[in-house]
């Protein structure tokens, strides 16, 4: 084989290792990419039902329900405008609490139901998410207001 051969033959083994690679690294990236959706975003299905995503709002006040086997809970979060349905089995966070803000990630049913596999609260009397915040503050613009514990 010529110089000139194995040169080329190198730099296209190169090309296929790089773009193997770059393969292999957007491949994770879909895959552990998750994105924020309100809860009327939700309820006008521009949420995708197949696969993880976030929700992010206010626990309604009066929403929270026990079930028998000491895990699960089932309550609604809202972002003023729109309310949605949140199923959680598991140990909630200590700070969640009616009327504060939360993030609940997991999938959305068929049913229009949200199994939630993490739940998420705020850490102190000031904080709330960015992404929740700014859903109920664009649900104020349009003339919503929100329940207070």
């Amino acid at each position: 084989m010529k110089p000139r051969h194995k040169r080329i033959a190198i730099i296209a083994g190169g090309v296929v290792a790089l773009s193997v690679a770059v393969g292999l690294v957007l491949n994770a990236f879909q895959s552990n990419l998750v994105f924020f959706f309100t809860p009327s975003q939700v309820v006008a299905k521009e949420a995708p039902i197949d696969r993880t995503f976030r929700i992010g709002g206010m626990v309604e006040v009066g929403s929270i329900k026990r079930h028998a086997d000491g895990l699960t809970v089932a309550f609604r979060v809202t972002d003023t405008a729109k309310t949605l349905d949140v199923v959680y089995t598991g140990v909630l966070p200590d700070l969640f609490r009616e009327g504060k803000g939360v993030v609940a990630q997991g999938r959305l049913g068929a049913d229009g139901l949200f199994k939630a596999s993490e739940v998420l609260a705020k850490h102190d009397e000031n904080y709330m998410p960015p992404e929740a915040a700014h859903a109920i503050e664009q649900a104020r613009k349009a003339g919503a207001t929100v329940k207070q514990p």
